[in-house]
């Protein structure tokens, strides 16, 4: 039996609402203690002293892309995986745009043979290694045209149901969440009218027509937005709302939530940080999808995560070649890797600043995103596996090709120096 005292951590623990130092007990990848001081630990415990660093529940991301099968100039499983560790990520649930698309139990099938070859590598100290789950396709070909088998799919062992794109027929979605009803799966969506947006790269208003850049209107993601919470306050089916960027999306889910509809919701993690002021360095890595919204619309994003009206933080940890993205801002395919960057970021700037508690921000990263997938959060109590992950908050490093573990380095941090890092020895 092997054991792992850890002394004098910051212990982040959303589940039991704790912040405060302790000394945690770790036996054979089970929590045996969580004491503020523990004087007694069998004669072969390993100690590792954790001044200065935070000890939290594995993080959670609700949405992210795989290159592989496909793409894999862009990222492979390996690399998408060693990303997902290197960023503090326990579980990770991937979007079925694959080539070919998870629309079928064989995708499922040869993810999940990928997985048992990657995912029971050690992501930490204690940790119980990286979950892969993909979502499941709704449509054939994440095309929006055609249903697929969604009974198969779930017998696969998919997490839930997702095109990562918009569903443009409202027949169909409505057919979509009849039928998805009575397989008590988390339906995720994302509200975007194309046609509405056009070939939008920036939100719309002042900050874009100073820059010179096609916009998005608001009612691009508030339209479609509208149109599902009328299906969803008729049907009753539960659903997830993906990708929420304007101030109005964020008002129209606070509405809907008042009225008791079934609705959880997410936002990016890059649109927490960012707004459209950021693309005055036409970085192509700052193309996104949705757009980066207007200073209002950050704000509100921020708002609603610290009131619940957005229950989750994602990633959506797009990873895209070097050819890909250096071309002209909109004309570049939008997306930018994260899963190595959010914690680090997101703390210092929230949480450094004073502006969310660590609680909040862990709430949000870790179980608000494990019950979005209808899944028991990580805890740190005694009897629980030992799901967590160490971070340093003041360590600094450069973020460069040689750094990241992802196979992509399309992020507008690159080449800079960020505090903040998971440990992974």
């Amino acid at each position: 039996m092997s054991s792992l005292l850890l002394r004098h951590a910051r212990l982040i623990d959303p589940t039991s609402d704790t912040d405060r130092p302790a000394d945690v007990l770790i036996r054979d990848g089970v929590i045996q203690a969580v004491e503020e001081t523990i004087a007694d630990d069998p004669s072969d415990t390993k100690v590792r002293d954790c001044t200065g660093l935070v000890l939290g529940p594995g993080l959670v991301d609700l949405y992210s892309h795989s290159g592989e099968p496909g793409f894999e100039d862009r990222e492979t499983l390996d690399s998408l995986m060693a990303a997902a560790m290197a960023g503090g990520f326990t579980r990770l649930a991937i979007l079925p745009d694959t080539k070919p698309a998870v629309d079928s139990p064989a995708g499922v099938e040869w993810l999940r043979s990928r997985e048992s070859g990657v995912g029971s590598r050690e992501s930490g100290v204690g940790s119980r290694g990286l979950r892969l789950y993909p979502w499941g396709a709704l449509t054939l070909g994440v095309k929006g045209e055609q249903m697929v088998e969604l009974m198969e799919l779930s017998e696969a062992g998919v997490v839930g149901f997702a095109d990562g794109q918009p569903i443009a027929s409202n027949i169909l979605l409505r057919r979509l969440l009849e039928y998805g009803q009575m397989l008590q799966k988390p339906i995720a969506l994302y509200c975007c009218d194309r046609g509405l947006a056009g070939n939008g790269s920036v939100r719309e208003g002042l900050a874009a027509l100073r820059l010179g850049l096609p916009d998005s209107p608001v009612m691009a993601e508030t339209a479609p937005l509208a149109a599902l919470l009328e299906c969803v306050a008729e049907l009753k089916t539960p659903v997830h709302v993906m990708r929420v960027s304007t101030q109005r999306g964020v008002e129209l889910i606070r509405a809907a939530k008042a009225q008791g509809l079934p609705i959880t919701a997410s936002t990016t993690w890059m649109h927490l940080l960012l707004d459209v002021t950021a693309a005055q360095s036409y970085d192509p890595s700052l193309h996104l999808d949705p757009p980066l919204g207007n200073p209002e619309d950050q704000t509100a994003l921020i708002q609603g995560i610290q009131d619940g009206t957005l229950d989750a933080i994602a990633v959506d940890h797009t990873p895209l070649t070097y050819e890909e993205k250096t071309v002209a801002f909109s004309e570049s395919p939008p997306g930018a890797i994260g899963l190595e960057l959010a914690l680090p970021l997101l703390w210092q700037t929230f949480v450094e600043s004073g502006q969310w508690s660590a609680l909040s921000l862990w709430r949000s990263l870790s179980s608000h995103p494990a019950r979005c997938l209808n899944q028991s959060p990580a805890a740190i109590a005694p009897g629980q596996p030992a799901e967590f992950i160490l971070f340093d908050p003041q360590s600094t490093w450069i973020v460069s090709p040689e750094t990241l573990k992802s196979r992509s380095q399309n992020t507008p941090w690159l080449g800079q120096e960020i505090r903040g890092r998971v440990l992974l020895d």
